[in-house]
């Protein structure tokens, strides 16, 4: 019992680690609630396409990416020096024209390095110390650059990534125009002006054009207030801030040459330079000599400590005050207290913007799709009371012919019970009948007339002379072909009105496409199969049924084809006999006793009764003339099979569409929930 009870433990244990699903946590923050939305999109049941999962992907990292903060003015600004400053690092090249004629995003990264992207899309990295090489646009071969990517192992870049821009009046308009994206599209912009140029027309024309929409997320920094009295710096301050108060949240005069002198003596950036020269250099030589132990390192790490302790136990007095005095500090302040919660905001906003654009996108793509459906129901829709107007038409101009067939038959039976009627002739004929006398019994012989069928005149008059009858069985079959043939056509004609219709239905969607490159290959894919195989899934079914209908006419036609190939002369033998046989009786019984009795003489219209039975005339008529003729029931039936397969390829249809509409219904929900 004990074995028993272990194993259904054991199977309990291994159901639940098999099936039970884990509720998935996800990290507070926009980074969670875009995986949660991203987890939802890429759901199997969407078969998401790899544009899809590349383009969350990018909001991931899109939302991971440090700020970005702007940097741009005039050329000649400074604007170099002063990120130098920021950076606390102589990174960038500095010039007395416009040497940045690219894009340069600086951002954190484990080593100094540079990475050129081309417009070809080709990458390649290059020493830091050769960036003035990829940044001079006076240098011709630099047409062929995108933009540069610069690699720093500074902690402020991992909050904050800088781009460094061309300025607004630089040589080349393209440079421009990217200046103005870059722009719209950071968290914050740091415009540079030289505090003795700050406020000049030529300014202010520029900041009307591009910075108009930017004053919340924008700061006016006023480089080189160490040119001026403290007492200037002041006035032009105020001046320019209440002059560009509509372009800028708040104006800053600083000094980028006495923050990058400050910063660069400063201890822990002192401290940061030798950590990083000691790291080069240990990779280095671990990587070039044989080396079984540290002992190489021993005399590098001690000097090391040495430089480290003279740093720390240096006087920064003089530093600090400079430091301050160039004003650096309230450049960051703003970055930090300012541009940062709006831009985090607005990133936010942006990114869950993004993100219900994608759901809006899908759902427009799964509506393409739905639209294909919509459109073939409406075709099946469409097409219903033509098929049942065109089965009534067959019914009503193929019943007329028919009726007109059985005219032609009645007529040939007529005809041939005339030409009998005719031909019945008289003959004298005797009797003997015994009766009594005085003289004993004796036998008395009686005359009188009976009748006789000149069945030879029949059949000579009818069959052998002119052949009249038996031009007009054939005629009456050759019409009765001729209808087996068209309402076979017509048929097909029933078929050919779905056909056609479904048809161009299919030409433009066989060959559908998605509009939006995240969309679904696979929805697509399917849409296009499902198009292509019309005939399988929607057509087959019709076409399958008016084959039947037309076989079940022609097992019909068939069969009264039979009947009207019986001979007609047999007919007409097997008549003429039967009242031969008839006027045979008729006469034996009126010999026998003449007082009750006459002798038969056919009358014309039995004839035609008596040639019908014989020729199975009943079912002749009800087959082409009554009201639920042959015709009339196979068209009741397949106006009736028809409909219940338009039904049926009508539901199949829609829960083709309602798969996508009960999709389209889960990614409204997930832009809800955004």
């Amino acid at each position: 019992m004990s074995a028993n009870l272990n194993i259904l433990k054991s199977f309990i244990n291994e159901y639940k680690e098999t099936y039970n699903i884990e509720e998935i946590v996800y990290d507070e923050g926009l980074v969670g609630d875009i995986k949660k939305v991203q987890d939802k999109l890429l759901d199997e049941k969407f078969f998401p396409s790899n544009q899809l999962k590349g383009i969350l992907n990018k909001q991931i990292r899109r939302a991971r990416y440090p700020m970005e903060v702007a940097i741009t003015g005039q050329f000649s600004a400074g604007k170099s020096t002063f990120l130098n400053a920021l950076l606390s690092r102589n990174i960038l090249p500095t010039g007395i024209t416009p040497v940045t004629s690219k894009v340069n995003f600086i951002n954190y990264g484990e080593e100094y390095k540079l990475k050129i992207t081309y417009y070809s899309g080709a990458q390649e990295f290059a020493p830091i110390e050769s960036i003035a090489d990829f940044t001079d646009q006076r240098q011709h071969e630099m047409k062929d650059i995108k933009y540069l990517t610069l690699y720093a192992p500074m902690d402020i870049l991992k909050d904050i990534s800088f781009v460094d821009t061309p300025g607004l009046n630089s040589q080349s308009q393209s440079d421009t125009e990217t200046t103005r994206k870059v722009l719209r599209d950071v968290g914050g912009i740091i415009w540079l002006t030289l505090i003795d140029n700050a406020g000049k027309l030529s300014e202010a024309e520029v900041l009307e054009e591009y910075m108009q929409h930017f004053k919340n997320k924008s700061l006016c920094v006023l480089n080189q207030k160490d040119k001026l009295t403290p007492e200037q710096v002041e006035t032009t301050t105020k001046y320019v801030s209440e002059k560009f108060s509509k372009y800028f949240a708040k104006v800053v005069p600083i000094s980028a040459r006495m923050a990058l002198e400050s910063r660069a003596q400063q201890k822990d950036i002192l401290i940061e330079d030798e950590y990083t020269k000691i790291v080069t250099q240990f990779k280095k030589d671990l990587h070039e000599k044989n080396v079984d132990d540290l002992d190489f390192f021993e005399n590098s790490f001690k000097e090391y400590k040495n430089k480290i302790n003279s740093i720390k136990n240096s006087d920064a007095t003089t530093n600090t005050k400079l430091l301050e005095e160039s004003n650096i500090q309230d450049v960051l302040d703003f970055i930090n207290e300012t541009i940062r919660p709006q831009a985090a905001e607005a990133k936010e906003f942006a990114i869950k913007k993004d993100l219900r654009g994608i759901c809006e996108i899908l759902v427009k793509e799964y509506e393409t799709i739905t639209k294909v459906y919509d459109a073939l129901l409406e075709v099946l829709k469409s097409c219903e009371p033509k098929v049942i107007e065109h089965f009534e038409n067959i019914h009503k101009r193929y019943s007329k012919e028919l009726f007109n067939i059985y005219n032609s038959l009645e007529s040939i039976m007529e005809k041939i019970a005339h030409e009998t009627y005719k031909n019945i002739k008289k003959k004298k004929a005797f009797r003997f009948e015994e009766s009594k006398g005085f003289l004993g019994e004796k036998i008395e012989k009686f005359a009188y007339e009976t009748f006789w069928i000149d069945s030879d005149a029949v059949y000579k008059s009818l069959f052998y002379d002119d052949q009249t009858v038996d031009k007009m069985f054939k005629r009456s079959i050759k019409l009765l072909k001729n209808i087996e043939l068209n309402t076979d056509d017509a048929f097909r004609e029933t078929y050919n009105i779905i056909k056609n219709e479904v048809t161009k239905w299919q030409e433009p969607y066989e060959l559908i496409r998605k509009h939006r490159e995240i969309a679904s290959d696979f929805e697509f894919s399917n849409t296009r199969h499902f198009a292509a195989k019309v005939y399988e899934n929607v057509l087959k079914a019709y076409h399958t049924a008016i084959l039947e209908n037309i076989s079940a006419l022609r097992k019909k036609f068939a069969y009264f084809n039979g009947a009207l190939s019986y001979s007609y002369i047999q007919t007409t033998q097997a008549t003429i006999a039967h009242f031969e046989q008839q006027i045979h009786e008729s006469e034996e019984l009126y010999k026998k006793e003449p007082s009750r009795f006459s002798i038969s003489h056919p009358r014309e219209d039995e004839i035609v009764a008596k040639l019908k039975a014989n020729f199975g005339f009943e079912k002749i008529e009800d087959f082409l003339t009554s009201k639920r003729n042959y015709l009339f029931k196979i068209i009741k039936y397949s106006k009736e099979q028809y409909l219940e397969i338009n039904e049926d390829r009508i539901k199949f249809v829609t829960s083709k569409k309602e798969q996508y509409l009960d999709k389209i219904k889960d990614l409204e929900k997930i832009k809800e929930e955004i």
